[in-house]
């Protein structure tokens, strides 16, 4: 089948995308500067356009069975609803006029009651809209979507990982019925072998409904976190968006429109998708949670945590958090070729060291040992050959693509998990783009103390690690 997917570049279509490919349907992505996907998705045709333009969207939309519109506003302007409808009617009269026979749309749940929220009002309004182009529209409705990089639980997961009492308006009390990304897109993916006759909604969500309240102590429960929640009546939605700028990375422009529509009560009460899909069978909020932190799974179809945010929309050096992940990213050109970059950091660490530094790797290994980890003492298998599952002195081998890129991930004592990547990329002129990437995710608000009082050791030694690393490429062998 010939598939669209616009929000190729966003969170779900993202993961979709490689899904439909698995699948062996024939996928091109709409996104407005096509840099933003490049080599992203080596199967995939790749078009500019912009959901405003119409001739855009009709060239798009030429040749195509069935389109996904994957496309929202995060504001809390209040003309985002209209700007979203426009584009809903944009994209519809330009599908029905290229002939595509079905749109499936993802919203948001809530039953249309006077008091739903004016963003999940326009979740709705968009599927309407959609629905009055004449093409047939299949239109999933789910509450908050678990997973590393949904905005909704990533919110909740900072709330949660920092914060040893919180104190939460009455929402939190509030009952809703998330579900996991994984069976948001086996939904989505499903819906191709729907008859492409009439139009459907369905309401989507897990196995579980719970508060609020109930999930934040949940997540705690399963990263062994102490913690409580003090309901206060007099938190605002504006108050509580300020609360969450200020302790979590999500601005108060996103959180608003999230925390106004989690005022609402959003339970599947149609059960249409069981009836339609019954191959699928959500599962509950621990698994998903669970899968959502699986920070070790690496491989498979479906994009892992590392893909759910792109590293290159990154400035060359960051320093800061995305997806509930701290990151230290360094990047450097070097005049040398992909494989001679990669020769020097798969090489690293046992007796040749670690280029900079080596004296505070080493009392980083003995501070290891002394805490009853394993120090820096098993060095590496071999000098110059590397395997998948090599000890590399307190690292572990965790992915490996000879000539490409290596992921270490650290088995020193932390509050945490650490992770440390280096990627070569052939760019013009014979040069290499090398970029070397520190992840680390907290456990509680000591590992966030952690990460940040041995920052300056990090900028010291990261930073002059990658550049060791670009300039040693370039010495003839």
């Amino acid at each position: 089948m010939n598939v669209l997917v616009t929000g190729a570049s966003g969170y779900v279509g993202g993961r979709l995308v490689p899904r439909l490919l698995e699948a062996g349907h024939s996928v091109r992505c709409v996104v407005r500067n096509a840099r933003r996907l490049e080599g992203r998705f080596p199967s995939a045709g790749i078009v500019e356009g912009d959901v405003f333009d119409e001739s855009s969207m009709h060239r798009a939309c030429t040749g195509i069975d069935t389109a996904y519109y994957l496309i929202h506003s995060m504001s809390d302007s209040r003309d985002f609803s209209e700007r979203d409808r426009e584009a809903a009617a944009i994209f519809g009269k330009a599908a029905r006029e290229a002939g595509v026979s079905r749109i499936v749309y993802l919203g948001g749940l809530g039953s249309d009651k006077p008091d739903l929220s004016h963003h999940l009002r326009s979740r709705h309004e968009v599927g309407n809209v959609l629905r009055e182009s004449g093409v047939p529209v299949v239109e999933f409705r789910a509450a908050m979507i678990i997973g590393s990089g949904s905005i909704s639980f990533e919110m909740m997961r900072y709330l949660a990982e920092r914060l040893p009492v919180m104190i939460a308006p009455r929402w939190v009390t509030t009952r809703s019925q998330p579900i996991a990304v994984r069976d948001v897109l086996s939904y989505l993916v499903a819906a191709l072998d729907l008859p492409a006759t009439e139009s459907a909604i369905y309401e989507i969500g897990g196995a579980d409904v719970m508060t609020y309240r109930e999930m934040m102590l949940r997540y705690a429960a399963l990263r062994n976190l102490k913690r409580r929640v003090v309901v206060v009546p007099f938190f605002t939605p504006r108050l509580s968006s300020y609360w969450v700028h200020l302790v979590t990375p999500v601005p108060a422009r996103l959180a608003q429109p999230l925390i106004l529509g989690l005022r609402n009560e959003v339970v599947v009460r149609d059960d249409a998708a069981k009836r339609d899909f019954p191959a699928i069978v959500p599962m509950g909020f621990d698994a998903a949670v669970l899968r959502a932190l699986d920070r070790y799974r690496a491989t498979g179809p479906e994009t892992t945590w590392f893909d759910a945010f792109d590293l290159r929309k990154l400035p060359a050096e960051f320093f800061g958090v995305r997806e509930g992940m701290l990151i230290d990213r360094r990047e450097r050109v070097s005049s040398a070729s992909a494989d001679d970059v990669a020769t020097v950091f798969t090489q690293l660490g046992g007796k040749r060291g670690w280029l900079y530094g080596d004296w505070l790797w080493r009392l980083r290994g003995l501070l290891d040992r002394l805490v009853g980890g394993i120090g820096m003492r098993r060095g590496r298998r071999s000098a110059t050959d590397l395997r998948l599952g090599d000890a590399v002195d307190f690292w572990r081998v965790d992915a490996y693509e000879p000539g490409h890129m290596l992921r270490l991930r650290a088995e020193m004592k932390v509050p945490g998990k650490a992770w440390l990547e280096f990627e070569a990329h052939p760019i013009a002129s014979g040069k290499t783009q090398f970029t070397q990437t520190a992840f680390f995710e907290p456990r509680g608000l000591f590992g966030l103390i952690y990460w940040y009082a041995v920052a300056p050791f990090h900028g010291a030694i990261f930073g002059n690690m990658a550049s060791r690393i670009a300039s040693q490429a370039e010495i003839p062998a």
